[in-house]
């Protein structure tokens, strides 16, 4: 039976291992020294070495070459025993199939017994963080204070689910994802030794869906290689189910031009060649990253071709980065949605979609300044304040007052003024009154949605909004509601927003309509254009806070 290439494959010294030279140095050290620590954690992604590491260590320390620094030679009867998996001093431990702690009991039963080949006995436990607590409870001791001749490695994926307890009596190594030009390179000399025919092209694609994870890497050319055919990127692509580079590319300029059927049937070319949805959204997003790359002056980080850097250049400098940010975004939670969905596509088409949405920009209108500005009353509110009875005008504040009630039959009335459209406050040099803020209100909230749609929901639960003492205070129905609004990041967009809309800083508070420090009913902004609305323009006032408003 054949053996899995990355099992062939396998580092037998130190040399071998890379892309983690930060740790294999430090342990050649400790060997050459003698220092070797009794407990050491391995953490890192998968398939970037831990556990090969692992095995190194084990035949270092009970290798027999005389000479430390050549420690493991990988010649001597242990090393090849260890190579072999016949070196019974070199225990190696599932511990997602060993997780109670009746397994970790009987290891530190066994654990005083003396090395029988070499002179330590290693134990090397494999996704330590399967554990249960009774098992890392049962363990502690051990890992504390073992036997003179025992070693012990723990490796895992998930270093946070271990206890502190034990990460404080271990030696902590962080592994790191292989880099794409490091896999492709091994591969490539791996296959000229082994007579594996390859196109670089393949090569690099296969280096890229790996992640940084070597393991995946090669178990993905030993699947490609076993036709014994020479591997070319078509070949690749159709196996791993990946889109061709001209789909993404035509996609991409698809989204730049805003030509929503183009980018509709490229997506259904790619899904119709059998593309996995997921895979082509990682693609379309791993493209747009490269634009965000030349846009940051940054296009030396990217592994592309001459040619292509100058494309995404070309590309890049259709976007402005507030745009390429969001679209990113979109199909970026596209490869993560698309498998959760009945319609595999979807997710694709509903970030094309929504990428595709027209952003309008805030118009500038320029008018007088907001202190001689005053709002018309609702259309359907002229009929209600005709019939009104006459009250006093109220008293000059520092926010705009609403229109008054029409004047007694006796005094000839003045033609009323044209309406203006409120200018932005920096226009006009002052700060913004609750006409501008009302004009603007859905210009606002429409910003704020482009910035973040959460906080864009937040803010729409508000009840009422008026401006006092220079600051908007939104109002909310209850305690729940204004706590969702009331964090430093929704404030600070709302901020933004306004800072966008009206060219002018606004402070925001928010308040609990009906508490103790809630907004006046005089001074009350009541959403939309009814009754209530209607009837504080003729001067009533609102009794129940929490009704109504």
């Amino acid at each position: 039976m054949s053996q899995a290439l990355y099992r062939k494959w396998r580092p037998r010294q130190w040399e071998q291992v890379i892309g983690q030279e930060h740790i294999t140095q430090t342990l050649r050290n400790a060997v050459r020294s003698e220092r070797v620590g009794h407990a050491y954690l391995f953490a890192g992604p998968r398939g970037t070495g831990k556990t090969t590491t692992a095995r190194l260590l084990a035949k270092a320390v009970n290798c027999l070459d005389a000479d430390l620094s050549n420690r493991p030679c990988d010649s001597c009867a242990n090393c090849v025993a260890v190579n072999e998996n016949r070196f019974l001093d070199l225990i190696e431990i599932d511990a997602a199939s060993n997780t109670s702690v009746d397994d970790v009991r009987d290891l530190r039963d066994k654990i005083n017994f003396s090395p029988s080949q070499g002179r330590f006995k290693v134990y090397i436990i494999d996704e330590v963080h399967m554990l249960s607590t009774a098992a890392f409870n049962a363990l502690l001791k051990t890992l504390e204070e073992p036997p003179p001749h025992a070693k012990f490695i723990l490796a895992t994926t998930e270093v946070h689910k271990i206890p502190a307890t034990v990460l404080s009596r271990c030696q902590r190594h962080e592994f790191r994802r292989v880099r794409v030009d490091e896999i492709a390179r091994l591969m490539r000399d791996k296959c000229a030794e082994e007579g594996l025919a390859i196109d670089e092209d393949a090569l690099l694609l296969i280096a890229r869906q790996a992640t940084g994870s070597f393991r995946d890497a090669i178990s993905l050319l030993d699947q490609l290689t076993s036709t014994g055919q020479r591997v070319t990127l078509a070949d690749a692509q159709v196996v791993l189910g990946t889109a061709t580079s001209e789909s993404v590319i035509h996609l991409v300029e698809a989204l730049t031009a805003r030509d929503a059927a183009a980018g509709m049937r490229q997506i259904q070319a790619a899904l119709d060649g059998g593309s996995d949805p997921r895979q082509f959204a990682r693609q379309v997003v791993e493209y747009l990253r490269g634009l965000l790359m030349v846009r940051m002056n940054q296009s030396g980080l990217l592994d592309v071709t001459q040619e292509t850097r100058a494309q995404m250049a070309a590309h890049a400098a259709a976007y402005d980065t507030p745009r390429l940010l969001e679209v990113i975004r979109l199909f970026n939670a596209a490869a993560s949605d698309a498998r959760g969905s009945w319609q595999p596509g979807l997710g694709l088409e509903l970030a094309l979609a929504e990428a595709m949405e027209e952003r309008a920009a805030p118009q500038v209108v320029y008018a007088q300044p907001p202190a001689q500005v005053q709002s018309a009353p609702p259309a359907q509110s002229a009929p209600l304040a005709q019939a009104a009875p006459p009250r006093e005008q109220p008293a000059q504040t520092g926010a705009p007052l609403r229109q008054s009630a029409p004047r007694p039959a006796s005094e000839p009335a003045r033609p009323a003024p044209e309406p203006a459209q409120p200018a932005p406050a920096a226009a006009s040099g002052g700060a913004p009154g609750l006409a501008d803020i009302r004009t603007h209100w859905t210009k606002i909230r429409d910003e704020v949605r482009k910035r973040n749609s959460l906080t864009a929901a937040a803010l729409n639960s508000h009840k009422s909004f008026t401006i006092k003492d220079g600051v908007l205070i939104l109002g909310y129905q209850n305690e729940l509601l204004k706590k969702k609004m009331e964090t430093e990041e929704n404030l600070a967009l709302l901020r933004q927003a306004i800072q966008a809309v009206l060219g002018v800083s606004l402070n925001v508070r928010c308040l609990v309509m009906g508490s103790k420090n809630s907004i006046e009913s005089d001074d009350l902004e009541v959403e939309g254009d009814g009754i209530v609305r209607a009837a504080i323009e003729m001067g009533g006032k609102v009794i129940s806070k929490n009704k109504g408003v």
